[in-house]
């Protein structure tokens, strides 16, 4: 069973990598990195776990590896 990480601990990592809160709207935020391509990671706010697969999804949104999040 993979790790599941919370929406916070994802936008702590997010930040380090520096991604920028854009805005939110009801329960997710939008975060964004600038340069080329400027990049947007969508991410569901206070969710004490994020499933796997929108986990996978922020990754790839962000150009991250999983290793980064270790």
């Amino acid at each position: 069973m993979p790790k599941l990480y919370s929406s916070r601990q994802i936008i702590k990592v997010l930040e380090k990598h520096n991604f920028d809160f854009v805005s939110q709207k009801g329960s997710h935020t939008k975060y964004r990195k600038q340069g080329l391509p400027v990049l947007t990671v969508i991410i569901p706010a206070n969710h004490i776990e994020i499933p796997f697969g929108t986990f996978r999804s922020i990754l790839r949104q962000s150009q991250l590896q999983e290793v980064d999040f270790k």
